[in-house]
């Protein structure tokens, strides 16, 4: 490949093409492959690279806690997770049509894997997604919010993805005012953008963990209105995996057995 050729991909940005560009001349050589073959291969190449600097800007962008993927998930440890109905919600539809969804059960069933891995796949089907624990979201915005410009700038980012995904709802009781953060977030996204929420208590003990029963009200109201509650329930992989280590012995432990 001559220096021109490397010079007017750079100029152009196909980077992907050159990367492999060595690659195909030499397959283009050895296989008398046409001019159409070798551009379609040459071409092919630079945009698969920029769909997986595509993915890897979004998943960036979303800041999962954990990455995380339905193919990881042990959908056999809680049989009754419905796994057609999960991998349903991963094709990014109720997305398309502007619906919510709520993950509700008790601690460890797997819902943070499952939100993140949801999210994931809908990154790579092209979709821009935010991930935050609910923690995260009314610690940022309440330290925002005595700063107009900036306060602007954090609030964008929650009501501009395609899909917010908010996870621990209901792991303990929340600081005061959170309940008007996240109603403003709930309100300017409802009927506009998805909405994927955790939680491990029932939707009647929002009120106590907002210490603010109007905002609960007023943001299940809202989110409720064209969400799906899918209840996840089972035994808990934390507890399985720390009774696998218990059930191990130790090394040292192995030795004076011995």
């Amino acid at each position: 490949m001559n220096n021109t050729i490397k010079q007017q991909a750079s100029r152009l940005r196909l980077s992907g093409l050159l990367q492999t560009l060595e690659l195909r001349l030499e397959e283009a050589r050895s296989h008398d492959l046409t001019h159409d073959e070798f551009l379609e291969l040459v071409l092919d190449d630079e945009l698969n690279i920029r769909g997986q600097r595509r993915i890897a800007r979004r998943t960036k962008a979303a800041a999962f806690r954990e990455l995380r993927t339905l193919e990881d998930f042990d959908f056999s440890f809680n049989p009754k997770i419905d796994r057609r109905h999960i991998y349903q919600l991963a094709t990014g539809k109720f997305v398309d049509q502007g619906s919510d969804v709520l993950l509700v059960g008790p601690p460890g069933v797997g819902k943070s894997h499952l939100a993140q891995a949801i999210g994931y796949a809908l990154i790579k089907a092209g979709k821009n997604v935010l991930y935050r624990s609910i923690f995260d979201t009314v610690a940022e915005l309440s330290a925002e919010s005595e700063h107009p410009l900036r306060h602007k700038k954090a609030l964008k980012a929650y009501l501009s993805c395609d899909l917010l995904i908010i996870d621990d709802m209901g792991i303990k009781q929340l600081p005061p005012k959170s309940g008007e953060h996240l109603f403003e977030i709930i309100m300017r996204r409802y009927e506009v953008r998805s909405t994927l929420m955790t939680s491990n208590r029932p939707i009647e003990e929002w009120g106590k963990l907002l210490g603010d029963v109007p905002a609960a009200t007023a943001i299940l109201d809202r989110f409720l209105h064209h969400a799906e509650i899918i209840q996840i329930t089972g035994k808990s992989y934390r507890l399985k995996d720390r009774a696998a280590q218990q059930s191990t012995p130790s090394k040292s432990n192995s030795n004076t057995a011995t």
